[in-house]
């Protein structure tokens, strides 16, 4: 799994048996933090199902130390997340659906803007998290797609292929955090993915009042997401104030429509390879 990581920009490797993640000399990175089902099952349908018990692992704060000082300043983190392959009982493997802790220097619940590495995703996300969960979306992406996920919007992150390990990198604000109470409340998000053979179906969690999910690609948004690149600050490229967003998001998301959360970022070719 090193060149899979190498051909994002990333001096690091990304194990499986176990999970984790190796760095090279010039990257930084914490011990990987590793969740395990019994950790996940109060958001899951069947919170008695069996799969692997170690579910994913994830490294929050992952840099090259020479960007580490300028991503501190700018408030931005980076992270990197594996899953194992396989099932939990009739769903696939997943994260818990939370939504994103009001940071303080921004008063926002940031957004996050994922890239998938390997394998093939889901990002699920719903408006809000609780009883109506307003407007719903399964967001399909594979290597090299991007999906942002829109601020205080809930949401999870899906393997919606059980033979192939999910990795993906992921930019948010440096004063993350997770919630966690308001989806487990409702016993999870308001769509359930389970697996039909190999394929991913859905179903409406009764706990939230009827609604419609939407399954769309990232390509089928619209694309004049150059609106992004001509927000610029004095100094900073387009690519940076792309990044910006993710921790001080009032500049950018109020120009642009809800559709554009599930948008592919065609013009950032890696989101580890970014000019600050």
């Amino acid at each position: 799994m090193g060149d899979l990581a190498h051909s994002y920009g990333l001096d690091m490797t990304v194990h499986h048996h176990p999970l984790g993640f190796s760095y090279g000399d010039e990257v930084t990175g914490p011990m990987p933090e590793i969740r395990q089902l019994d950790q996940i099952r109060a958001s899951m349908r069947d919170q008695n199902c069996e799969g692997p018990q170690e579910v994913y692992a994830i490294a929050m704060d992952v840099a090259r130390m020479q960007d580490r000082e300028e991503l501190k300043k700018r408030m931005l983190l980076f992270g990197v997340v594996t899953y194992a392959a396989g099932r939990l009982g009739e769903e696939p493997v997943r994260s818990q659906g939370h939504i994103h802790r009001i940071s303080q220097h921004s008063g926002w619940s940031p957004p996050e803007l994922y890239e998938i590495w390997q394998g093939k995703a889901i990002i699920y996300m719903q408006e809000y998290v609780e009883d109506d969960p307003g407007r719903c979306f399964a967001v399909i992406a594979g290597p090299g797609e991007k999906v942002l996920v829109p601020p205080g919007w809930g949401h999870a992150t899906i393997s919606a292929d059980p033979d192939v390990p999910l990795t993906f990198g992921a930019w948010c604000d440096r004063e993350y955090g997770f919630e966690y109470d308001a989806v487990r409340a409702h016993k999870g998000l308001a769509w359930y993915p389970l697996l039909q053979g190999n394929n991913v179906i859905w179903q409406h969690n009764p706990r939230y009042i009827p609604g419609r999910l939407q399954a769309v690609t990232p390509r089928q948004a619209p694309r004049d997401m150059a609106k992004l690149s001509s927000i610029k600050k004095p100094g900073h490229s387009p690519n940076a104030c792309q990044l910006t967003m993710m921790s001080g998001p009032t500049e950018v998301m109020n120009l642009l429509p809800p559709a554009y959360c599930y948008v592919h970022l065609s013009d950032i070719t890696s989101l580890r390879q970014y000019e600050l």
